[in-house]
């Protein structure tokens, strides 16, 4: 895309928040390997570019609720890599306080809602809050994410069902990362595309290239603005491939070789950073900065993370509820 309608600050921009995402979760896939995060770890490499571009098309009223392959909705909104850091160890400084998996985490200051385990349950969430926007009257616009293994879920179904009856507005985005846990998508679904499931419940679908940022952003700019519109929802399904396995337990021996190859080359990251180089002049010196400054960044952040308290346990019951 040669004119993404971006200055180019804004492009440097999701640049540095792709390469702080891949960095944080290499930190985070470092220190599970090391004992010092309790039970699993899953990071969305792959996934950064579609993620941050996104987040970056969302309004600063917009809510969303990114799951655990979307870091970089997180960090491209500003939650603070210092405090992902803390959540991943269970300190009492992360977003959840300690109290849930360690990437169960959001932040409702900048428009997140916290994720559970059965994936697909936050999609009614979202269409709930785009319903209330409808009753309030107010411009925002809600975004929902899921993976092609959770669009088999019944929460699917009726949340798109609903979205589309009342034109509500909402965003779907489908990370398809091709393997839902080890079941690739030819055993999934019978349809071509995801996206092509859009129109049966009355809106657009889309299929983008989801390690191509740009070409994101803009699909995302566009359902976005189209749903605050009152045009209703969209689909988005963004294809890429889950570059590592289900969590960091899992060798991912069920991906051919040939297919781990050929995504290999379309690494989000380096395929924005030569377009970069093309299209808006960084430099060889302007790259090193950027890759020492998320370096940096990180480090000081794991620091400061490894410094937070655990949780007290006198207040386990704290926001409990029951």
């Amino acid at each position: 895309m040669d004119d993404p309608g971006l200055d180019r600050e804004a492009l440097i921009g999701l640049y540095r928040s792709m390469l702080v995402t891949r960095r944080l979760e290499e930190t985070g896939h470092t220190l599970y390997k090391q004992g010092k995060i309790p039970g699993s770890f899953y990071t969305g490499r792959g996934n950064e570019a579609a993620s941050v571009a996104i987040a970056a098309a969302m309004g600063p009223d917009d809510v969303g609720v990114p799951l655990h392959r979307n870091l970089g909705v997180h960090i491209a909104r500003g939650t603070e890599p210092w405090r992902i850091l803390a959540n991943y160890l269970g300190r009492a400084d992360g977003p959840s306080r300690g109290r849930d998996g360690n990437v169960h985490f959001a932040d409702l200051d900048r428009g997140q809602i916290t994720i559970v385990s059965h994936l697909p349950a936050m999609l009614p969430v979202v269409v709930g809050c785009a319903l209330a926007f409808r009753i309030r009257n107010e411009p925002r616009v809600a975004v929902g994410w899921f993976g092609d293994g959770a669009s088999a879920k019944g929460d699917c179904h009726e949340a798109m069902n609903f979205a589309g009856a009342r034109r509500l507005p909402v965003v779907f985005v489908c990370d398809n990362n091709q393997f839902a846990y080890s079941t690739p998508n030819h055993l999934e679904f019978a349809c071509e595309r995801l996206s092509d499931r859009g129109p049966a419940y009355g809106f657009e679908g889309v299929t983008v290239d989801g390690t191509d940022v740009l070409a994101v952003y803009h699909e995302a700019k566009q359902a976005i603005e189209k749903a605050r519109a009152g045009g209703g929802p969209t689909l988005i399904e963004s294809v890429t491939l889950r570059m590592e396995g289900h969590a960091v337990h899992d060798d991912a021996f069920y991906v051919p070789k040939e297919m781990l190859s050929a995504w290999a080359e379309c690494d989000p990251v380096e395929h924005y950073r030569a377009w970069l180089r093309e299209h808006a002049a960084l430099t060889d010196e302007e790259d090193e900065a950027l890759l020492a400054e998320a370096k940096s960044a990180v480090r000081e952040a794991q620091e400061r993370a490894e410094a937070s308290p655990l949780p007290d346990p006198a207040t386990v019951a704290d926001s409990v509820y029951a």
